[in-house]
């Protein structure tokens, strides 16, 4: 399986960075692929624009989405997202890694929806939820929050995690067509001790690589396949 990281985080330390380390070691050794999109990292630009586009459908009135088609359609997207683009198509898994700030995805990943995920590219008319372009894609969200997980329940002061999380899981995830995996979450994640750190970081990437499965045994195959 190829596995796309796309991880966020200002802070090379975080826990959030950690684990993608951890889980990019992890599913290598476990004979998977894995590209890391690090957009902190990488600067990438969450701000939507003209500049998304080497070339316009209509320069009098921008329409984001109707350039986003028309840029699909040409070929004309600004190299940055072309390059997310093509990591995302090439990905059998998807795996988002960041905090939740404010009930919500940091601004960049937000961005990265908004920019890269486009008309045309990631969803058209028609091509939504069961019908939508990647049904052969899964999508698992690994998280950190700074609540705990009783703040995060029926009767906690945020709610239940899921309703916080409709927005990515139903209207990202599932919106694109992808299988929807369930997240994993580290709760206060800045205030556990160190033993419960290593426990979250051994906890997802347990739970990254159930998601990938076994590795495709390619090798093996091909051996017995060729002539002896």
């Amino acid at each position: 399986m190829h596995v796309l990281l796309v991880t966020a985080h200002p802070e090379p330390t975080s826990f959030t960075a950690a684990l993608t380390a951890t889980a990019a070691d992890a599913l290598r050794e476990a004979g998977h692929t894995v590209e890391v999109s690090d957009l902190y990292g990488e600067g990438f630009d969450p701000v939507a624009g003209r500049h998304d586009f080497v070339e316009t459908a209509e320069p009098a009135r921008f329409h984001y989405q109707t350039e986003q088609g028309h840029a699909h359609a040409t070929g004309t997207f600004a190299p940055d997202i072309a390059r997310e683009q093509e990591r995302f198509l090439r990905a059998d898994l998807v795996v988002w890694l960041y905090p939740i700030w404010w009930g919500n995805v940091p601004a960049i990943v937000k961005g990265w929806f908004d920019r890269v995920l486009a008309f045309g590219f990631a969803y058209a008319d028609g091509k939504r939820f069961d019908t939508g372009f990647f049904p052969q894609k899964k999508g698992l969200l690994c998280l950190t929050t700074g609540g705990t997980r009783e703040r995060f329940s029926r009767d906690g002061v945020y709610g239940e995690l899921d309703q916080v999380l409709w927005p990515v899981q139903r209207l990202v995830i599932e919106y694109l067509g992808m299988q929807a995996q369930e997240p994993f979450v580290a709760y206060a994640a800045p205030r556990v001790d160190q033993a419960t750190r290593e426990n979250y970081l051994a906890a997802g990437r347990d739970r990254i690589l159930a998601v990938a499965g076994p590795a495709p045994a390619t090798a093996s195959l091909e051996a017995e396949a060729s002539p002896q």
